[in-house]
């Protein structure tokens, strides 16, 4: 249990004195934070955004699509070029504006434009973690009328 304590109306906590019940949360979102990031898992999350990033130079294409290609995709349609009887709802950067999803059946390319969308929902994930277990825990720590929800 965290060793916090309440002194004329603000907290100490972890060295830091007189802190407000704002600068409380402050802190132990930091400690969050600190505790969910840095592992493998965080890493995968930012690689395959950055892997799923049309960088790479490409055919010239209709004007509606997203100038470039993803290292993702290059693989994944070089590895997985298998054509499916049914046709998948993939999201590119462009579409995700309109929030209308291309479709197509070749599952290179479907896994090729899955990939940093598994990414961005690891990553939303661990923000959720986070603040969860923050709120949680300076919930448990502060007095009634400081507490959140």
């Amino acid at each position: 249990m965290d060793t916090v304590e309440e002194l004329n109306g603000t907290y100490f906590y972890k060295g830091i004195n007189n802190i407000s019940a704002g600068e409380l949360f402050f802190w132990i979102m930091l400690d969050e934070v600190g505790e969910q990031m840095g592992g493998i898992g965080d890493l995968d999350a930012v690689a395959l955004i950055l892997l799923g990033q049309p960088v790479l130079s490409t055919r010239q294409k209709m004007r509606t699509a997203t100038v470039g290609t993803s290292v993702a995709s290059v693989y994944a349609r070089r590895y997985l070029n298998i054509t499916l009887p049914f046709s998948l709802p993939t999201f590119t950067n462009k579409s995700l504006k309109t929030l209308k999803p291309m479709m197509v059946n070749n599952l290179g390319a479907f896994v090729g434009r899955a990939i940093p969308i598994v990414g961005w929902v690891l990553l939303a994930n661990d923000v959720a973690t986070i603040v969860y277990k923050a709120t949680s825990r300076f919930n448990k720590i502060v007095r009634e009328s400081d507490k959140i929800w």
